[in-house]
């Protein structure tokens, strides 16, 4: 592939030209890929090593190039990566609260055309798969509808050893160089002075960096949007984030990038709701995804592969090595490649869950890497932070991470061995024959010998300085719902920082959006719309929409894993009842009864059933739906109790759909709700079906405008 951009001779500071803004005594200079460089002036320390050398450079990797491999003598990279690394024990740094399940993945075709990985030469072949779902920032006690990135760490046991898909449910990350991951998540983290907020980016720390960070923006476009506030696991995507490559058995290379595409379509919640089910259930992503297998409702998520060449690469708007972009669906279709099943959830959770260490270096012969930045640090990160993490290098012993292949090393003691070679030789070569151990192959792993030149330098492409676009693209391919819950996650958490300085400089970079973006954001927070940021590289505000980028314009073909909640009381309708029941199971959708006493209730024809939830414990916001299935004198009683308005009053607010009987008239009044078209009257065992069939839409989203709970 040809380079981007040519290499120029001096450093990034120095070829920087320095804005007059100052913050804290520190002068501001842009480098080459538009990144800030805040430059020491007045009282302000110089920043150093640990061994006392000053750093000239701390947002840049040294590199081969401004595009080239990052250099493992980057001492400066390596100490603070390393001290990052070994920040916290036991729990992980990041996604410290998570969730996994067993399962396999299943390949639909043959692809030894474009790769030689085993698990994709044979079609209908089954490889075991350990899936990880995570939170970021919070810590392992936090709860699971934190508004934050989700990790979707995938690890496939294929026959040539494990492979690890390490990505998000977010396609682009904060940042294009994996030097500056220590300062995002310091800053995201909880505040070091004070110990909060937990799970929370809606401080001053955080965004006070994503000011000074142009780069983090279009992030901070998808980390507003809905995608971070997801309704479960099992109804969001996952990405590979990074640019890798499939090598076939001709050694030709094309590029990939990886998609998960989950069956059951996207879904996320309203943040009003997400607040609320933090509260009622702050396990209720993990006990989604445990209720669905044990279910029988096995999850399932399909591989996508985005491949393109060289030629594509050098003709594409934006750099394929910055993690920071994507490439749109529109311009380089998806071609699905394999089916992924969760069908098994872990014996035991600290085993499996808590001790499983997925890795980005870990990939098999077919797979290889590029020289993004980001992904070269992560490869050097990853290990070093399960040695710390596990307590021992071998940590890959541990069943849930040892390969099911054969494998043999010469690799020996340790903290905890459990598979030292055996025999006289634990060295190679030697001269004992087949007694000797294991050998090389030329079969084996073969990096791809791409050519690499340029000068060693801590620089970014020229391309990687264009922070806008992607994120005004982003923007204008959402639905007019979507784009005000962007409004109003960025009003929100905004509201909490309490430097004016920092929001307008957030809102500076909005203007380069989106202005009504931007003005609607400070409208909502009472301030006047600052001057656009200066953009490091023009904005390009002729990129087309890209429909792939909305959740709700991908929304499921209908009801089926979603759950309903039905209100019932003594005296509740057996024939109402019986045909929702029966009509949910129909549409693969779950069932909950929630009533004012769980150990349950008698219907209309004296039959007295349990319920799941007692109301002041099963609140609306734990369903996709609810069902208000009561009597005359079951609605006199649930009248006095709040939890009962507030079920009817939060499903309202929230824009689900609503099917109630006459008998519950008094109960939605009492609410203050007033039933408009996401409504649906019972009044005969027919109106079963015709209400699962209007759930399929999910929302009512006419309705959201008139309530303003989002």
């Amino acid at each position: 592939m040809s380079p981007k951009n040519p290499v120029s001779k001096s450093s990034a500071p120095e070829s920087s030209e320095t804005t007059s803004a100052t913050i804290a005594d520190a002068s501001i200079q842009r480098g080459q890929g538009g990144e800030t460089h805040q430059i020491a002036t007045g009282k302000t320390p110089v920043l150093t090593t640990r061994q006392g050398v000053p750093v000239s450079d701390d947002q840049n990797s040294l590199k081969i190039g401004t595009r080239g491999p990052t250099l493992m003598e980057d001492f400066h990279f390596r100490e603070k990566i390393f001290h990052f690394d070994h920040e916290r024990i036991p729990e992980r740094v990041v996604h410290a609260r998570g969730f996994g399940a067993h399962g396999f993945f299943e390949t639909y075709e043959s692809l030894a055309d474009i790769t030689r990985a085993d698990i994709f030469q044979r079609a209908g072949e089954k490889t075991p798969a350990f899936v990880r779902f995570s939170t970021v920032a919070g810590n392992k006690g936090s709860a699971d509808l934190a508004r934050d990135v989700r990790g979707f760490a995938v690890k496939l046991y294929t026959q040539e050893g494990n492979w690890d898909i390490v990505g998000n449910n977010i396609p682009v990350f904060f940042i294009q160089d994996a030097i500056k991951f220590p300062d995002l998540i310091h800053a995201a983290k909880q505040e070091p002075d004070r110990g909060f907020p937990q799970a929370q980016t809606a401080h001053d720390n955080f965004w006070d960096f994503i000011s000074l960070m142009p780069e983090s923006i279009n992030m901070a476009l998808w980390i507003m949007s809905d995608r971070t506030i997801p309704r479960s696991f099992r109804f969001m995507e996952g990405f590979g984030v990074h640019t890798f490559r499939l090598i076939n058995a001709e050694g030709k290379s094309t590029y990939v990038k990886f998609h998960w595409k989950p069956k059951l379509g996207m879904q996320s919640v309203a943040w009003n709701e997400a607040v609320k089910l933090n509260g009622a259930d702050p396990d209720f992503h993990r006990r989604d995804l445990w209720d669905a297998i044990q279910a029988g409702d096995y999850p399932e998520w399909e591989l996508g592969l985005q491949l393109f060449d060289d030629a594509f690469a050098d003709e594409f708007e934006f750099d394929i090595l910055d993690a920071t972009k994507i490439i749109p669906e529109e311009r380089v279709p998806i071609r699905r490649v394999g089916r992924l099943v969760l069908d098994r959830t872990v014996d035991n959770f600290f085993n499996e869950t808590e001790q499983v260490a997925f890795q980005t270096g870990n990939i098999v012969p077919g797979v290889d890497f590029t020289n993004d930045p980001l992904l070269q640090g992560r490869n050097f990160s990853y290990l070093d932070t399960q040695l710390k993490r596990l307590g021992s290098p071998n940590f890959n012993d541990l069943p849930i991470n040892a390969p099911k292949c054969p494998f043999h090393t010469f690799q020996q003691d340790g903290h905890m061995t459990l598979n030292n070679p055996k025999g006289r030789a634990n060295y190679e070569p030697n001269s004992w024959g087949p007694a000797g151990g294991p050998r090389e192959t030329p079969k084996g792993f073969q990096t791809f010998p791409a050519e690499e030149a340029g000068e060693r330098r801590r620089a970014r492409g020229e391309l990687f300085a264009d922070h806008y676009s992607q994120a005004r693209q982003f923007y204008i391919s959402q639905t007019e719902i979507e784009q005000t819950h962007i409004k109003d996650a960025f009003t929100f958490e905004l509201s909490k920082v309490e430097r004016p300085d920092i929001r307008a400089r957030v809102v500076s970079h909005l203007v380069n959006v989106d202005e009504d973006l931007a003005g609607k954001v400070a409208d909502g927070l009472g301030m006047e719309l600052p001057a656009a940021a200066e953009p490091a590289r023009a904005v390009m505000t002729d990129l087309d929409p890209s429909p792939a980028l909305s959740i709700l314009k991908n929304g499921p073909k209908d009801f089926s894993g979603r759950k309903i909640g039905i209100l019932v009381s003594d005296g509740a309708d057996a024939k109402l009842l019986a045909a929702l029941q029966a009509a949910a199971g129909k549409h693969g959708v779950l069932v909950e009864l929630v009533a004012p006493k769980v150990g349950g209730f008698e219907t209309s024809d004296g039959e007295l059933l349990p319920a799941k939830q007692k109301i002041n414990g099963g609140p609306s916001v734990l369903y996709d739906a609810v069902a208000i299935l009561v009597s005359d004198e079951g609605t006199e009683m649930l009248l006095g109790e709040a939890t009962a308005r507030d079920f009817v009053a939060d499903a309202f607010a929230h824009a689900k759909f609503i099917a109630y009987t006459e008998a519950a008239q008094p109960l939605l009044d009492k609410a203050g709700v007033k039933p408009d078209d996401g409504f649906l009257a019972l009044s005969k065992p027919a109106d079963a079906e015709r209400f699962l069939k209007l759930c399929a839409k999910l929302r009512f989203w006419e309705r959201e405008a008139s309530v303003h709970a989002v």
